[in-house]
C-alpha cells in the first residue's frame, strides 16, 4: 500500500525532513534580519518578545503556512489528561467589500483563549469558570498538519494556575540549567551559557487489524482486552524480537517515518519487539521540551497512519494478558550549549570531577526521591506492567555497571583507582573484527540504568506523556546540585571537596545502586532489607506526592505551587478511578449482552445434540457433550455471579466517594479482584466454546492476523 502525495514520496529524506515545520532555516529565509535576531534571543536567552517582532513573525508564519495549504491555525497544548488539545481558527478576516483576506496577528500568535472549564483541573477551576489562556512556546517550532498551522503553547487558567504539562517542564529545565551552570563555573567554565536536558523516548506499540478491533468493545472503550484466553503460541520461542518485519507492518513503518520526518521528528530506529504484533520506534535525542512535543505527535501520527493501512495502533501498557506489555524508555542526559555531554564519563572517569559530581547528584536524588520517580510513571494501565517479568519492578533502583560502581567504591573507601583497562571482544573468526567493549552493560531489568552517557528510565508506560518523569528528574537533580554548590562555592580545593561529597553520597545513598537481576525475588527481599520503597500500585504511590519534602522541593524551585500539586494529585487519582470504572462497566456489558447469550446458546445447541442422539439411540452416553454442558453451565453461573458482584461494588458508596483516595482504595482492593475473578471464568469459557459461537476475535486472531 502506497500512501501520501506522490511528489512527497519522490523527495529524498533530507528534502522531506522538516518540510512541514517553521524551523530555523525557514525563519532565517523569511524573517527580516533584525526580527530573526530578536526572535533568536527570545528562544535562546528567554528575552521578552516585542509585539512588533511578534507581528512580523506571525505574518511570515501565516504566509508560509498558506503556501503549504493551511487555512487555519491552532494553539496546540497538553492538558493534564496526558493527551493534546487543539481549537482551530481560520486565517480569514472580512473586508469592507464583503470579501475576505488571510490575516494572522502577533497577538493571535502569542496568546489564545480556549475554554478551560472541561479540562481536568483537580479542583483548581469550577465548571462555570470557563476562561483559559494559551501562550506560544517559541522554543518548539510550529508545524503544519492537515489544513492547520499548529503552534505549540502552554496552558493556564484565567487566575494563573498552570493547567498543562509543558509549563512545569520548561520551569524544571530552567531550574536544572541554573544549578548546572553554577557547577560548571566552579570548574572554570565561563563559555557555557545554558545546560539543557536531552531525551530520546523509545516508543513501544502493538498493531492489530482494524476490522478485528471493531469487534472488540473492550479495545474500543478501554484500549486493552478485558477478556481473552491465551493463544497456543505467545512469545515463548523468542522469535518475534528483532525478527523479520512483515510486509504490511513494513509499509506502515515506512509511511510513519515519512510522516514524522515531515514534522521534524527524528525517527531513527524501528524493529519488532518481544510480543507478537508488538513493535518499537526510537528517535534521536533532542531537548526535553521538543522531545516531549515530538513524542505526543508520534503517538498521534502512529494512530493516524495505522488507520490508513487498515490497522489500529494500541498504546495501552498491557493490551494482551500473558505477553509482554509496552513501555516507553526515557533516555535522559545533560548537554551544554557548547556541545558537551555532562554525563559522558570520558576515558578516565575517576578523574572527571564534574562528571563524578553530577553522577553523585543523580544517585542522591534517586534515593531521596524514590517516591517521586515511582509516582511519575503511575497509572492504572502501567500497574498491569510494572513488577512483572517484562518490565522493571516497582522498586526504584539504579544500575551503574561494574566500572562506575568500582570507581565510586574506591572513592568511598579512600583508595586510588587506576582503571580496569580496555576490554577487547575477540570473535575468534578471522573475517570478523575484534572490537573494544563498553565499560558498562545494559540492564533490562533496572528501572533507572546508566548506559554509557545517559540514564535510561525504563519504567514509563507506553501511553504516558514523558513530561512528568522529566519534570521529576530535572527538579530532583537541580535540588542536589544546589546543595552541592552550597558546599563547593566556599571550598579551597574543589577537587578534594568533590571527592568528599561523592564519598558522603556513597556512604548514605549507595543502597539505591543495584547491578543485578531486578526481576528476581532475591532482589525484592534485598531491597526490603535496604529500606527501599516498594510502591506496588498507583494508589500506594500517589499519596506520597503531597509529602512535605516533595511539596517543599517543587515550591522551592518554583516548578509548582502547593495548590497546583494538590490539583495534579486529584487529577491522576481521579483518572485512575475513572479508568477502572469504565473497564468494569465494559466488562459487565460484554458479559450480559454478548458472552452470556453466546454461551447459553452453545449450551442449548449441545443439549439439542444430546437429545437428538438419544432419540436415535437411547443407550448413547454422550459423555463429552454432557460433561461440557455441566462445565459451561457452572462457569456461566460463576460469570453471572461475578457480574452481579461487580455491579454491587460499582454502586457502593466508596466507589463514588468525593475523596479520591477512598475511591482509589476501593477500586484497588475490591473492584480489581472482582474483575480478575470474572475474567478467569470468562476466559475458561472461551477455551470450551465453539469458535463459531464466541462473539469476539481471539488472541490468536488479534496477534497473528497481520
Amino acid at each position: 500500500m502506497t500512501m501520501g502525495n506522490c511528489s512527497e514520496n519522490r523527495k529524498s529524506v533530507p528534502e522531506l525532513f522538516g518540510s512541514a515545520v517553521f524551523n530555523d532555516d525557514v525563519m532565517m529565509e523569511r524573517l527580516p534580519k533584525d526580527v530573526y535576531k530578536s526572535l533568536r534571543k527570545t528562544i535562546d536567552e528567554g528575552k521578552e518578545l516585542d509585539l512588533t517582532v511578534a507581528n512580523a513573525v506571525a505574518t511570515a508564519m501565516k504566509d508560509w503556512a498558506v503556501e503549504l495549504g493551511a487555512t487555519h491555525f491552532t494553539h496546540w497544548f497538553q492538558p493534564l489528561n496526558g493527551v493534546t488539545a487543539e481549537k482551530h481558527d481560520s486565517f480569514i478576516s472580512p473586508t469592507s467589500d464583503g470579501r475576505v483576506i488571510m490575516q494572522f496577528s502577533g497577538k493571535e500568535l502569542i496568546k489564545g483563549e480556549p475554554d478551560a472549564s472541561s479540562f481536568p483541573s483537580g479542583g483548581l477551576r469550577a465548571t462555570f469558570e470557563a476562561r483559559g489562556y494559551t501562550a506560544w512556546d517559541p522554543t518548539s517550532y510550529a508545524f503544519i498538519k492537515g489544513d492547520s498551522l499548529y503552534i505549540p503553547t502552554a496552558f493556564c487558567s484565567y487566575s494563573g494556575e498552570v493547567l498543562d504539562k509543558k509549563t512545569p517542564l520548561l520551569r524544571s529545565m530552567e531550574a536544572l540549567s541554573t544549578q548546572a551552570l553554577r557547577i560548571l563555573r566552579l570548574f572554570g567554565d565561563q563559555h557555557t551559557h545554558q545546560v539543557t536536558t536531552t531525551v530520546g523516548p523509545e516508543q513501544e506499540y502493538f498493531l492489530i487489524d482494524k476490522e478485528l478491533y471493531r469487534r472488540r468493545p473492550d479495545l474500543i472503550f478501554c484500549g486493552r482486552t478485558l477478556f481473552g484466553a491465551k493463544a497456543p503460541k505467545g512469545q515463548e520461542l523468542e522469535d518475534h524480537y528483532y525478527g523479520a518485519i512483515k510486509p504490511r507492518v513494513a509499509e506502515f513503518m515506512r509511511d510513519l517515518d515519512r510522516e514524522l520526518w515531515k514534522l521534524g521528528v527524528l525517527a531513527k530506529t524501528k524493529h519488532n519487539e518481544v510480543a507478537p504484533a508488538q513493535h518499537e520506534l526510537a528517535p534521536i535525542f533532542t531537548t526535553t521540551n521538543i522531545a516531549c512535543d515530538h513524542n505526543q505527535l508520534t503517538m498521534e501520527v502512529m494512530k493516524n497512519v495505522a488507520n490508513r493501512h487498515g490497522l489500529v495502533c494500541l498504546l495501552h501498557e498491557k493490551p494482551f494478558a500473558g505477553v509482554s506489555g509496552s513501555g516507553k524508555h526515557n533516555n535522559w542526559s545533560l548537554s551544554t550549549d557548547t556541545g558537551k555531554n555532562l554525563l559522558d564519563p570520558g576515558k578516565r572517569p575517576w578523574e572527571n570531577y564534574p562528571f563524578l559530581l553530577i553522577l553523585a547528584a543523580v544517585i542522591k536524588g534517586a534515593d531521596e526521591y524514590q517516591d517521586l520517580l515511582r509516582i511519575s510513571v503511575a497509572s492504572a494501565g502501567n500497574d498491569h506492567r510494572l513488577g512483572a517479568k517484562e518490565a522493571p519492578p516497582t522498586i526504584i533502583s539504579m544500575f551503574l555497571g561494574d566500572e562506575l560502581t568500582a570507581i565510586l567504591t574506591a572513592i568511598e573507601e579512600g583508595r586510588a583507582y587506576d582503571g580496569a583497562g580496555e576490554k577487547k571482544l575477540e570473535t575468534g573468526v578471522r573475517v570478523l573484527p575484534d572490537f573494544s567493549m563498553d565499560n558498562t552493560d545494559r540492564n533490562r531489568t533496572s528501572p533507572f540504568a546508566f548506559t554509557g552517557n545517559k540514564f535510561e528510565f525504563r519504567s514509563l508506560g507506553s501511553a504516558i506523556s514523558i513530561a512528568c518523569p522529566n519534570i521529576m528528574l530535572n527538579t530532583i537533580v537541580a535540588e542536589e546540585l544546589s546543595q552541592f554548590c552550597a558546599v563547593l562555592e566556599g571550598a579551597e580545593d574543589i577537587n578534594a571537596q568533590v571527592l568528599e561529597l561523592v564519598r558522603q553520597v556513597m556512604r548514605e545513598h549507595k543502597r539505591i545502586i543495584f547491578n543485578g537481576d531486578g526481576y528476581s525475588q532475591a532482589w525484592r527481599d534485598e531491597a526490603k532489607r535496604r529500606g527501599l520503597l516498594n510502591l506496588a500500585t498507583t494508589v500506594d504511590a500517589l499519596p506520597r506526592y503531597l509529602d512535605q519534602k516533595n511539596v517543599a522541593l517543587f515550591t522551592r524551585h518554583k516548578i509548582y505551587t502547593e495548590a497546583e500539586m494538590e490539583a495534579r494529585y486529584e487529577t491522576i487519582m481521579e483518572e485512575y478511578v475513572k479508568t477502572l470504572n469504565i473497564e468494569s462497566l465494559t466488562m459487565a456489558s460484554m458479559v450480559r449482552r454478548e458472552i452470556f447469550p453466546a454461551v447459553s446458546g452453545y449450551i442449548c445447541t449441545l443439549s439439542q445434540a444430546v437429545a437428538a442422539k438419544r432419540e436415535v439411540c437411547p443407550q448413547l452416553a454422550c459423555q463429552g457433550e454432557t460433561d461440557l454442558i455441566q462445565r459451561l453451565s457452572a462457569l456461566l453461573d460463576t460469570a453471572y455471579a461475578g457480574v452481579e458482584k461487580l455491579g454491587g461494588l460499582l454502586e457502593a458508596p466508596a466507589a463514588g466517594s468525593k475523596n479520591v483516595l477512598t475511591a482509589g482504595v476501593h477500586y484497588r482492593d475490591q473492584v480489581i479482584p472482582a474483575m480478575n475473578e470474572l475474567r478467569a471464568a470468562v476466559d475458561e469459557m472461551e477455551q470450551q466454546v465453539s469458535a463459531e459461537y464466541w462473539p469476539y476475535p481471539s488472541y490468536a486472531e488479534l496477534m497473528y492476523s497481520i
